[in-house]
């Protein structure tokens, strides 16, 4: 049985860009220390959207133009991005919260070798880290699904504490 760590929109955008904030900032050494002592496979999710963007419903309800295909708010942040290759960690983009291709990937893997854990580390953790643990929770209802609350950061502090009481109260594990 293998463990997995999924790191949740690392991006520039959500670090230092329009959608920044310092909090974003600070859990960033947790992060890359996080990855590099983990002992097991790590993917990582990247926000993408394109120049429609603001035509879409995210777009009308968050006009706010980030993490378009390419582009340098698109991309991890540059010591993630190394990171990401030296160990060779699979990515998955996905235009919405949830990365439906991430849970069918880990059930995939779940049923080759069963998966004992799978713990959620990354942005926001009020919109994309509780959208991806719960549909992993979903996907994969007898594995253990956790979320490391000092490696994730949201929108506000009020939102990443509301957010990790939610996913609490759907058996998602907060360490």
């Amino acid at each position: 049985m293998r463990n997995y760590l999924i790191t949740v929109d690392m991006q520039n955008d959500f670090i230092t860009g329009p959608l920044g904030t310092k909090e974003a900032q600070a859990i960033l050494p947790s992060v890359i220390e996080k990855i590099w002592a983990f002992d097991g496979p790590v993917l990582f999710t990247y926000d993408t959207h394109d120049e429609n963007y603001l035509h879409t419903q995210e777009g009308r309800l968050l006009p706010v133009v980030h993490c378009v295909e390419g582009t340098e708010g698109w991309k991890l942040d540059a010591e993630l991005e190394k990171l990401r290759y030296a160990i060779g960690g699979k990515a998955f983009t996905k235009p919405a919260f949830g990365a439906v291709a991430l849970a069918e990937y880990m059930e995939l893997e779940n049923r080759k070798d069963p998966v004992a854990r799978i713990e959620l580390i990354g942005l926001c953790t009020d919109i994309c880290v509780i959208s991806n643990a719960i549909l992993l929770k979903t996907f994969l209802p007898e594995t253990e699904i956790a979320v490391d609350s000092s490696c994730c950061a949201g929108s506000t502090p009020e939102a990443h504490a509301c957010a990790l009481a939610a996913m609490e109260r759907c058996q998602i594990r907060v360490v």
